[in-house]
């Protein structure tokens, strides 16, 4: 892989590539040469802006089989930029961003290398400064500089730093002064499911020292291969298995987190899942508490039934844009505007609360979770009582349509087109509306006599793809709206392959 291509390996607000050979069709090209080139203009970058002569750079992993490689190389390339490396070893995201708010911990800048919830053989990089993670413009940027073979000389040292016990013990601290007690938890059962990637430190480091019993916590070693299931709460699969593990074992709660932390789910005690629309809900619920008439900041997906949830609670539902990133600046603009809005939130997890710099931590939210959950428990009531009002639709789907070979060959200009086109098209268009919160693709609503609820037709973030999320209140309804959306999609069909929709509705 040439320089010059190193740009193809931009992803959102992260650097990802294919890191372990093995999979057809993926040859490897998050090569050494690759992440020593990008990292060393991440450094020429730092030291262009920096105040100081001597740059530290933390640098911390998950748990993947390329994590000793890609770290070598890492740490190889800020120290031959003249930087020391405080190297973390085994790290969530987020403590690699809360270790450059302990001054005494030394460091100005901090690498984190993941690729959250993807295959094995992936993996990445993250960039943070003590003023947060980097965006996607700094990302291209230092991309450009990587291709151009920008770089500083010098020499450095590294040493081992490790930090995961000092931010475990932070969040041990904040509980106890939450909630007025050394052992908040003792008496409850909280089973973790780290899905063998960077969590499992929640369990000996956070829980145990609470009281809980965490027996029955399972893939908490970490294993890059993912053996047992992906780690990830929006996976199916993953999300089955932690229901089962609560309800086998008799938990009170269960968590579940993905590769690097910096994403969680929970499930209640009768192992139901508390998860994506639900989750959102909880954690609203908790802070419209503590903060009536704030605003929560969500992604485009979420349900009809949430936004009413969280209206009913006093609080005012901000539907934006798919994408953590999206959420979380939305969330700061609207608090630099005079609105009060402590929480951005994604269906996927990533969860960030104003309170915590802003930042995706999924330890942090299921630890505001267990804060709540002890408090409840003295009064009787189990957690998952916040949101037992919370209208749940009947039925909920999504069909990810991609594109034609005549339309892949410029798929975002035929897609915004479908989009812009279906805009167009829905206010003539029997029993549907635009709804009028819609900050991305097109959102409509349906009457109870066309599909009883709503449908969001929008282009993927990074890929060729169209996702189509519907929900309906009525049983057979989102056949009907899928039914709706087919006619409307009809006039793109040379461009876009509605194969997987006609297939939704002859199920």
């Amino acid at each position: 892989m040439e320089r010059k291509d190193w740009m193809q390996l931009k992803s959102g607000t992260d650097v990802r590539g294919t890191a372990v050979e093995g999979v057809a069709g993926e040859p490897v090209d998050l090569t050494d040469e690759a992440v020593e080139g990008i990292v060393k203009a991440f450094c020429y970058r730092l030291a262009s802006g920096a105040g100081k002569k001597k740059l530290t750079v933390a640098v911390g992993h998950d748990s993947r089989i390329s994590a000793q490689r890609i770290s070598d190389c890492v740490v190889r390339a800020v120290t031959q930029s003249g930087c020391d490396a405080l190297f973390t070893g085994l790290s969530s995201t987020p403590s690699m961003f809360m270790l450059l708010q302990e001054k005494d911990f030394g460091a100005d800048a901090s690498i984190m290398i993941t690729a959250s919830h993807m295959p094995y053989n992936k993996n990445g990089l993250k960039f943070f400064l003590p003023s947060g993670g980097l965006e996607g413009k700094d990302i291209s940027e230092i991309l450009q500089l990587a291709s151009e073979g920008k770089a500083v000389s010098g020499s450095g040292e590294c040493r081992k730093a490790e930090y995961i016990g000092r931010y475990a013990e932070n969040l041990v601290r904040f509980v106890r002064e939450k909630t007025g007690e050394e052992r908040p938890l003792a008496g409850k059962k909280i089973v973790v499911d780290a899905g063998n990637g960077a969590g499992g430190f929640y369990v000996d480091k956070v829980l145990k020292p609470l009281g809980a019993d965490t027996s029955g916590s399972q893939f908490l070693q970490p294993d890059g291969r993912f053996p047992n299931h992906i780690p990830n709460p929006e996976n199916q699969e993953a999300m089955r298995s932690v229901c089962e593990r609560v309800k086998s074992t008799g938990a009170d709660f269960g968590i579940i987190f993905d590769t690097d932390v910096d994403r969680a789910g929970a499930v209640d005690r009768n192992g139901e899942e508390i998860n994506r629309n639900r989750l959102i809900a909880l954690i609203s619920a908790i802070l419209l508490r503590e903060d009536p008439g704030a605003t929560i900041v969500t992604d485009s997906v979420t349900s009809s039934g949430l936004a009413k949830f969280i209206e009913s609670r006093g609080g005012k539902h901000c539907r934006y844009k798919r994408g953590y990133k999206n959420v979380i600046d939305k969330a700061k603009e609207l608090n630099a505007e005079g609105t009060d809005a402590p929480l951005a939130i994604e269906t996927s997890g990533h969860a960030a609360l104003r309170e915590n710099y802003f930042l995706d931590d999924g330890a942090y939210l299921v630890t505001r979770l267990l804060i709540t959950l002890a408090e409840l428990s003295k009064e009787g009531k189990d957690i998952s009582s916040l949101i037992a009002d919370l209208p749940e639709p009947a039925e909920a789907a999504e069909v990810r349509l991609g594109f034609t070979e005549k339309g892949r060959a410029d798929f975002k200009k035929y897609g915004n087109d479908a989009i812009e086109q279906i805009k167009q098209a829905v206010p003539s268009f029997a029993g549907a509306a635009l709804a009028k919160d819609n900050f991305e693709g097109v959102r409509i609503d349906f009457d109870r006599a066309h599909g009883d609820g709503w449908a969001l037709v929008r282009m993927s973030l990074h890929d060729p793809i169209i996702p189509v999320n519907f929900e309906s209140d009525s049983k057979g309804g989102c056949k009907s709206i899928a039914e709706n959306l087919a006619k409307l999609l009809a006039p793109h069909a040379e461009w876009i392959d509605l194969a997987k929709l006609n297939e939704y509705i002859r199920k």
